[in-house]
Formats: C-alpha cells, structure tokens, sequence
C-alpha cells in the first residue's frame, strides 16, 4: 500500500524521486522519506506527515546524487514518525532499504537478528529486511544474493528497494506480492510500485512476477528468478497518456476522475460494440467460446468499491446469461473453502490488478481449477498475467483514493460480459443484444448530462453537511449504487452511511430515522418503482429527510421528497452507472465543505496490497 520509487541517470535524482512520490501519495501519507547516494555515500532525509513536509527538509538541507530511492508511507507497524519513515538502514547505515507490504514474521526474524548483536531503532517490521541484509552480506553473498535471500526468508506480501554504500551504482529490486514495475529509458532506468510515478519519463515497462528480483544499473536492467537464474525482460508500452495523471485545472483529482467518467465509458466500449451488427466482442483470450456457453455458474470476487460493481454484475449477468452468480469477498472467499467445478467461470474485479485478498483469491480458485477471468485497469498486473482472460477497463490512471472512473468502467465491462455469456449460450435474440448495445452506447451522453447538474448537487450539499449519518436505499439492481453512494460519503467525509436495500429498512434502520436523518433513495421510473415511493412515505412518516433520485420528466416525487435529482430515463441495466454520478458529486461536495482531504481522506491508501 506504500508507494516506493528508485532512479539511477543523469537527470536530477531528487526533483525525479519526489516528483515520483507525489504521483504516488495516494498509496500512502503518514511519512515520506528519500536516500541519495553521492560519491559513494547515502544521505537520507526522511520525516512524519505528508509529502510537503518532506519537500520542506530539502528545501533546507538538500540533497543530490547520482541515483537514489524514495518511499510514501503508509503506516503498519509502527506509528507514524520519523523515526518509523523509511528509508531503513542497518547497524553500519550502509544497507538502506524501502518496502511496500508487510513482513508477518518480522517479530520472530528480529529477535533472531538481535540474538546476534544486530541494533534496532524503530518499531517498523521493515528495518528487520536491512539487517537480514546486513547479516548475508557478511557471511560474504552479493547484494543481489543478499536480498534475494533475504525475500525468501520473510512471509507475507513484499516488495523492496535495496541500495548499499558498499555496492554503488546499483538498485537492487525484488518483489514477492506487492506490484513493482521497471521503467526503461536511455542511459537511465526507474523502478515504482505503480505506473503514475514513471510514466512522464517512459511507457516501456517490465511488470516483476513474483520471486523476481532486478538489479538495475544506468545501463542495463538484469532480471532473475527466486533461484538466481536468469529470466527475460518482457517489457509493455503503456498506453496512459501522461496528462490523464494531472490534474488539468480540476480542484482535485477526484473531482477530476468524475468528469473523466463519459470518456471512460466510451474507451472502454470502443472496439468492443458493433452498433451495426448489435454485436459484443471482449477481445482474444484464453477462454473459448465452449468455457463461456458450458458455465453452470458463476463467481465473481472483489473488494471494497469493486465488490459493488460486482454486485450490479450478478443482476446483469443472471438476467441476461440465466446463470446463477455468487458474489464475494476477496478477503473471505479463500478460507470459506469454496465449492469449485470444472463448469464454474471465476470473474475477478480489480481496478490495480495487485489486490492482495484478489490475488490470493484468484491463486485459490486457480489451484482449484477453476476458469479465471479479471476485470482489470493496469495492463501487465498481477491479476492480469495470472488469469485466463481480461477484459481491461480504459478508465486510464485513478489518482483519487475514492473510485470514480474505475467504477463506472467495471460496470461496463459486467455488462459486456453478461452479453458475452448471453450471446454464448443462446439466452438473447440478436435483436435483443442490438438493444442492449445501443443501450451501452448511450451512457456516456446520459452521464455527460447528468454532471451538468453539478451546481445543483453543490448547493443540496450545503444544506446537508452538518449531518452526522445517513441512509441510501435502494431496490434490485441498484441497491449496490446505496451501498457505493453510502462508501463514497464515508471513505471522504467521514460522516456514517449506511447503505440498504430498501426492502430491509423495516428490518431495524427504521429505528434511526428521525428529522435529523438524510436519506437517499434511489428511485427511478422501473419495475420496484412504486415499492421505494412507499419506503420513501415510510421514511416521512418519521420526519426523515428525503434526497430522492428519480427520472426525468418524473414529478410525483417532488411533493414527497424534501429535495430531488433528475436524472436521464434509461433502461434499467445502464441506470446503475448514471445515478452514483450524483452520488459521487455529493459526497465530494460534502467532504468540501467539511474541510477535509478529499484526495487523500485519513488512514486509506488507493491500493490495498496487503490482507
């Protein structure tokens, strides 16, 4: 979850590493840290909160070298401080190091290391991979032999950065679990955690697999695997534009990514709809024609927003495949021991690709044979490389720790899918299908519009933010969209939100309500439209603040709710991606007012790669 980036060139170390970690800050900001290493020695600069605290050191005392590795973090073990930031060091500060992840074992590996005289100064588990370092360095390995080593020694998810004084002109880098990515250029090289921090300066990029460790010089990058013998570099050109990753006069990314959702939308469809025909074509992969038309059922696994998106995917899939679809956690799928046949299609939904309990799903599910498809926005990530298929989202590069973009793209893809099993298994006319892909078609015209609401939403926002809880309902497919409007509001305003189907207020959230109480119903013109009016008479009836979101055209709300947003009719499939729209302009005009760090709300980071 940390963000952690190494340069070696002739361009200026520093201006490039921190120009990496502010890429990067999303992964992490309780501390930030940089070590240069100049005329044989390293120099380190490293202190607590933000990345502007660190840029305030240099300012002071700064630093400059010929190559060097810089870390964002966020916080494990170990409080927030600088005496917790990384860069690491070990007894004689000539082994520095920088880590993504979490070392499980650490406490039994540093009571090991002191027994032998070695000297700890922070409370992190990252110290202990410097000294284990150290100790093989000794024992006379090289620095490479040394981390690698080193790697094969802890458990949990992991990636580091390794530089030592007495090995100069090189970055060690080995992963086992956390992303890590080689940017390659000209008489320099880069290495990061995600591809933001490096994507200025090059697109041609090499995705570490597990075990893989790279030394990486001015002039060569040297790949191995977690034996030592040799692996090849397969490099991917990056296809992001650079300015998707600035901010481009918005206020915030989030704000930003919000407005970027209709281009999204028409990105990731493109090449895959053929209006013409009324056709689906996901792209080649693994997975034949025969795996999608004999699935029985299926499974989707996700996390967090995704696991939303995945939830809108079981209605879409089960209407129009007529199969029946699970949906599940990433953190608990693999210790449910779940029930796996040859006949099961595994649909796994990630925005980074590098989700731990995703990734730790997606192994489980594979070893029990099972056929394996992501839905995935970063080209070369794990998820991607281990799955059967992929049908990537062209959201291009989310900054914003809050999802926005990826959201709406994951539903797209959902839908495509379930066409894609519909087609296969004859369960939809191709008429049928025609008119789901204008449908799909469509959407980013509807969001286009419903964003010109902004100031409508921005002044409704004024008049709830002092609130201190809310309730979303929802009904049938668009319950998930409570339940994301509800994560949203939380994850960047810190108020409570709950979010439900509306059919379970009765079943104890009715007890909440009273006058102080906002609640957002989702209630668009469609066949459980009369069922949410009567939950929203439910909510009046106990002096409730009603924000109805309905259809255009739609007044009857507008005497029973206290406020409404209109937004465009659509057909019931689409309607999940057009209503979050407001719903995340509201919960970004809420934590605006309320002060807070809509970018980067307190203790979350934008990928979780560590259970």
């Amino acid at each position: 979850m940390c963000g952690i980036v190494g340069y070696i060139g002739p361009k200026n170390v520093t201006e490039v590493l921190v120009d990496g970690l502010r890429r990067l800050e999303y992964r992490g900001y309780d501390s930030a840290g940089i070590a240069v290493v100049r005329d044989g020695s390293i120099e380190i600069r490293r202190c607590a909160g933000k990345l502007r605290n660190l840029e305030q050191v240099l300012s002071r005392q700064p630093v400059s070298g010929s190559y060097g590795i810089a870390h964002t973090r966020w916080a494990t073990h170990g409080r927030p401080s600088e005496e917790n930031a990384h860069p690491h060091r070990d007894c004689s500060s000539s082994v520095v190091v920088i880590h993504n992840g979490i070392i499980e074992n650490y406490l039994h590996l540093k009571r090991s290391l002191a027994s032998s005289g070695h000297r700890f100064a922070t409370e992190t588990d990252t110290e202990v991979y410097a000294h284990m370092v150290e100790a093989n360095l000794r024992s006379g390995l090289t620095l490479e032999e040394s981390v690698r080593m080193a790697l094969g020694e802890i458990t949990g998810s992991n990636s580091v950065l390794v530089i030592s004084a007495e090995t100069p002109g090189k970055i060690v880098a080995a992963r086992n679990g956390s992303p890590l990515i080689v940017g390659l250029g000209r008489d320099e090289n880069y290495v990061a955690s995600d591809i933001p921090a490096i994507l200025q300066h090059t697109r041609d990029m090499v995705f570490l697999d597990d075990g893989e460790v790279a030394v990486i010089t001015r002039d060569n990058v040297l790949l191995t695997d977690s034996k030592g013998g040799p692996r090849p570099l397969r490099s991917q050109s990056i296809s992001w534009d650079p300015l998707l990753a600035e901010k481009g006069g918005y206020r915030h990314f989030m704000l930003k990514e919000i407005h970027e959702q209709p281009r999204a939308i028409r990105d990731t469809l493109y090449g895959r709809i053929w209006l013409d025909r009324g056709t689906v074509d996901l792209g080649p992969m693994e997975l034949s024609e025969k795996d999608f038309q004999t699935a029985s059922r299926a499974i989707i696994v996700a996390c967090g927003t995704s696991w939303h998106a995945a939830l809108v995917g079981k209605f879409m899939i089960e209407r129009l495949a007529r199969i029946p679809v699970e949906v599940d956690y990433g953190s608990e799928y693999r210790y449910r021991k779940a029930v796996v046949t040859q006949d099961t299609l595994h649909v796994f939904v990630t925005q980074s690709g590098e989700t731990a309990d995703t990734i730790a799903a997606l192994r489980e599910a594979k070893a029990l044979g099972a056929k394996c498809l992501s839905i995935c926005n970063v080209v070369g990530s794990m998820a991607t490389r281990e799955s059967h298929g992929v049908i990537y989202t062209h959201a291009g590069p989310e900054i914003g720790v809050a999802s926005t973009k990826a959201f709406a793209t994951q539903l797209v893809a959902l839908y495509l899918l379930a066409l894609h099993l519909a087609r296969c298994r004859g369960a939809l006319s191709e008429e049928e299908i025609r008119s789901h892909v204008q449908s799909l078609a469509h959407l980013p015209a509807q969001i286009e519009h419903v964003l010109k609401t902004e100031g409508e939403i921005e002044a409704l926002a004024k008049r709830l933010f002092h609130a201190t809880d809310f309730l979303y309902l929802g009904r049938g497919i668009n319950y998930p969209i409570a339940l994301e409007g509800a994560l949203k509001l939380k994850e960047i305003s810190y108020i409570h939100a709950e979010g439900y189907p509306a059919g379970e207020m009765k079943h104890g959230p009715i007890a909440l309500i009273d006058e102080h109480m906002p609640v957002v119903a989702l209630a668009v013109r469609d066949s459980v439209y009369e069922k949410m009016v009567s939950n929203i008479e439910e909510v009046k009836a106990r002096l409730g603040v009603v924000i109805a979101l309905t259809s255009e055209g739609n007044s009857e709300l507008d005497g029973k709710a206290d406020h409404t947003i209109k937004v465009p009719a659509a057909s019931d499939l689409v309607t999940p991606a057009i209503l979050v729209v407001p719903l995340q302009l509201l919960a970004y005009h809420i934590a605006l007012l309320r002060g807070c760090d809509v970018d980067q709300p307190r203790n979350l980071a934008k990928s979780v790669t560590v259970e």
